[in-house]
């Protein structure tokens, strides 16, 4: 038996996390929330609708609560859920992952944690699941996400940080100059594990 309060710090840690990585997009043009910015194509608004169809199908079908609305088929094995079309909107993408985020929060709300639940996609025998280890499962996944995302944004304009209060402006010469620290730092690694003395990297 998992005690119900068991579920209260990661779905609040769940809530956090949703919010850090919508506020990745705060800002940008739809040509920077939708450009690849790495070299497998990872992209800001893909990674928002990669995370409303993890929600959406984990507290939904999983607990016998499926989404009001359609979801798309899972794509996650060739990555097609992990960037936006031309034609598909940014604001319908955010306010889909609002709407799944509140059905989310009510299958939470709505189930003691040891509640069964059935993961057809995950392998046999940890199909059968609990909202626990699914939410905790999605906790995982979200906030690999948002990490991803605070890299990206900060590749495109410095920007970083949880949340908006927390944040300050970049001052690019500190900036610099601690990039600078880590790089001789680094090279002073190389050549000390290569055997020359470190002032020769």
């Amino acid at each position: 038996m998992i005690d119900a309060c068991a579920k209260e710090t990661p779905h609040e840690r769940l809530r956090r996390d949703r919010g850090a990585l919508l506020r990745k997009l705060d800002g940008l043009s739809e040509y920077d929330a939708r450009r690849p910015l790495t070299a497998s194509g990872t992209n800001l608004l893909g990674l928002v609708e990669h995370v409303v169809t993890v929600e959406a199908r984990y507290f939904g079908g999983v607990f016998g609560r499926p989404s009001p609305e359609p979801l798309c088929r899972w794509r996650d094995a060739d990555g097609s859920d992990l960037w936006a079309t031309a034609d598909e909107i940014r604001e319908r993408i955010v306010g889909f992952y609002r709407r799944a985020a509140e059905h989310a929060d009510a299958t939470i709300g709505a189930l003691p944690p040891d509640a069964p639940g059935h993961v057809p996609w995950w392998p046999e025998p940890w199909s059968r699941t609990n909202l626990f280890s699914v939410l905790v499962h999605v906790l995982g996944e979200t906030a690999r996400h948002a990490g991803h995302a605070d890299g990206l944004r900060e590749g495109l304009d410095g920007r970083t940080g949880v949340r908006a209060e927390h944040e300050s402006p970049v001052d690019e010469r500190a900036r610099a100059a601690h990039r600078a620290k880590i790089e001789r730092a680094a090279r002073a690694a190389a050549s000390v594990a290569a055997g020359r003395p470190p002032h020769a990297a």
